[in-house]
C-alpha cells in the first residue's frame, strides 16, 4: 500500500513539474514588440538582455526581456550599436 502511495506522489509531482515547464516555455516563445521612439514603457524589473553575438562594430537588433509597472512579463527588441564597438578605439 506504500509503494502505490509513493509511486502516485512521484507521478503527480512529475506531471506538476512538466505543466510548470511547459508554461515557462509558452511565456519565452513570444516574439518581442519592435521599439518605436518616444514609445512608453513602464519597466518595474530588467529580467534579461540579449543580442546577437558580432565581431564587428555594427547596428544589431537586441531584446529585453522585463517585468512591467503591473506584474506582467514583457519583451521589447531596439536597434543599437553591438558591443564589439566598445572594444574599438
Amino acid at each position: 500500500m506504500n509503494i502505490r502511495l509513493s509511486l502516485f506522489t512521484t507521478a503527480l509531482a512529475c506531471t506538476a513539474f512538466t505543466g510548470l515547464a511547459q508554461a515557462n516555455d509558452s511565456t519565452t516563445s513570444s516574439n518581442p514588440v519592435p521599439y518605436k521612439y518616444g514609445m512608453p514603457l513602464q519597466v518595474a524589473k530588467v529580467v534579461a538582455l540579449t543580442e546577437p553575438a558580432t565581431l564587428e562594430c555594427k547596428v544589431i537588433t537586441a531584446d529585453m526581456k522585463y517585468i512591467d509597472n503591473n506584474g506582467r512579463p514583457e519583451e521589447i527588441s531596439y536597434r543599437k550599436l553591438s558591443d564589439a564597438c566598445q572594444l574599438q578605439n
